[in-house]
């Protein structure tokens, strides 16, 4: 039986602000909920950390497959009490081409965990979101993902050409691999990174494919995806450049505006025609997130919308409690803005970060340091090995890697500043790191959905929309 499409899918927002909380929330009402899947494994271990107060975490944890590293993963994390005062989180090692098998089992273990609690208790549809952008992890993570059920991977944030591959060759336990970019290594002789579902030991488990809906920008981008992409690809999301997070840069020419923000044009209009015409679902995201938005799409042949922002400072999401009043206090007074940043992400995206009176947030007075290193990237050293590096790293770290100074400027940690805007904020020598907090256009509009209160719901969000009041049997 092929599922219904969703009318909405509900954005997989990172670091942990679209959590298994939000997901289920969201999926248990008949739409599409996503889990974010970025840095989740790191996530998943300052939980423990933690002392995972609701208990969730080990509950999904006692039916991961591999019962040694489930008991493994908690002896080296899971703290009954949580951290001292001031106790800095105990770091994974930074990804790298290659990574120790216990390395790789927990971020398998990491997304398993989070698919599962999104599952838990309906029989709605789960979907992960990953960034093509982070390479490393990619594969272990999917794994993780199809032994927890996900119904649905979301790639966006780069081209995700290989996954479809990937995912036919995961739900068969076969080996994957995807091609690695790495920056000087010869065209003739690409790097790939290699995962092999045999070295864990899950072989038995059954296994289903994912359907997978890849993030465009451009319709071009939509139709090579289908006709090249190397499995199949089951649908669209057509993100606009007013969506929260990273946005596609403008095509042609970079131009800024007097505010310093990238300038979209008439070339950045997706053909809709050109996307009816491919004859695949999409969504259409990026400020589309209410009733008009919903119709105006389903008129022009799209399956629903994407809806991001609205449920990003909703009481289940992974924002801090302080970080949503703060922000739906200054909705109500009209005194939030949000500015597309063309330099604060090491990726080179655009992206947006709000701006807003007594939020204190991550700036160039931080104190630089690399200790997550989700957004490194690989290049290719004279002796054929690899160095690791990243844009919002140490200065003297990215140059002495074979970097360019002039890239470091502007740059923001948004490993260590997104966790922190999820609760999860890592101790240093100087203080708590700050967070960054990103969110779409749409942010100035909640107002229609909170109603002047300070909190609300995911359900609330849908009501709004006027979808989801139904739960699947």
């Amino acid at each position: 039986m092929v599922a219904a499409l969703p009318l909405v899918i509900q954005g997989g927002m990172g670091i942990a602000v679209s959590n298994w909380r939000l997901a289920r929330a969201v999926s248990s009402r008949g739409q599409l909920g996503i889990v974010s899947g970025t840095a989740l494994d790191s996530v998943f271990v300052r939980r423990l950390q933690d002392g995972d107060p609701c208990g969730a975490v080990r509950r999904a944890l006692a039916h991961f497959p591999n019962r040694e590293d489930a008991a493994e993963i908690l002896r080296r994390y899971f703290k009954p009490n949580g951290r001292a005062p001031g106790e800095p989180y105990a770091l994974l090692p930074m990804y790298r081409q290659a990574v120790s098998a216990f390395r790789e089992r927990v971020t398998i273990a990491a997304n398993f965990v989070e698919v599962w609690l999104a599952k838990e208790g309906h029989q709605g549809r789960v979907g992960i979101n990953l960034l093509t952008k982070v390479q490393m992890p990619t594969m272990a993570s999917l794994y993780g993902a199809m032994l927890a059920g996900v119904d649905v991977v979301v790639m966006g944030a780069g081209i995700p050409r290989e996954i479809p591959g990937a995912l036919d060759a995961l739900a068969v336990h076969a080996p994957a691999t995807l091609k690695f970019d790495v920056d000087g290594q010869p065209a003739d002789a690409p790097a790939v990174l290699t995962f092999d579902p045999r070295a864990h030991g899950f072989v038995h488990a059954p296994l289903r494919r994912p359907d997978f809906y890849a993030i465009v920008a451009a319709h071009t981008l939509a139709a090579n995806l289908a006709r090249k992409a190397n499995g199949r690809v089951d649908g669209f999301i057509v993100e606009g450049p007013t969506a929260g997070g990273h946005n596609a840069p403008p095509r042609g020419a970079l131009q800024l505006n007097a505010s310093g923000e990238p300038v979209y044009g008439p070339r950045d209009v997706v053909d809709l025609a050109a996307m009816r015409a491919l004859g695949l679902p999409f969504w259409l995201a990026g400020g589309e997130g209410t009733p008009e938005g919903l119709a105006a799409a389903r008129r022009e042949g799209a399956a629903g919308i994407q809806v991001g922002t609205a449920f990003a400072f909703s009481d289940e999401s992974g924002f801090t409690p302080d970080i949503k009043r703060q922000v739906l206090t200054a909705v109500a007074a009209g005194t939030i803005a949000v500015r597309t940043d063309p330099r604060a992400s090491p990726t080179g995206f655009p992206f947006k970060i709000i701006e807003m009176e007594g939020l204190a947030q991550q700036d160039d007075s931080r104190q630089r340091l690399c200790d997550l290193g989700y957004l490194r990237t690989a290049a290719a050293r004279d002796d054929g090995r690899l160095d690791y590096r990243c844009s919002a790293a140490p200065v003297r770290e990215f140059t002495n890697s074979g970097g360019v100074e002039a890239e470091t400027a502007g740059r923001r940690c948004l490993c260590n500043g997104l966790m922190a805007a999820a609760g999860m904020a890592q101790p240093t020598e100087t203080g708590l790191e700050l967070p960054v907090v990103t969110s779409g256009d749409g942010v100035r509009a909640l107002g229609a959905i909170a109603r002047g209160r300070l909190s609300y719901t995911a359900a609330d969000v849908l009501s709004y929309l006027g979808v989801g009041a139904s739960t699947p049997a």
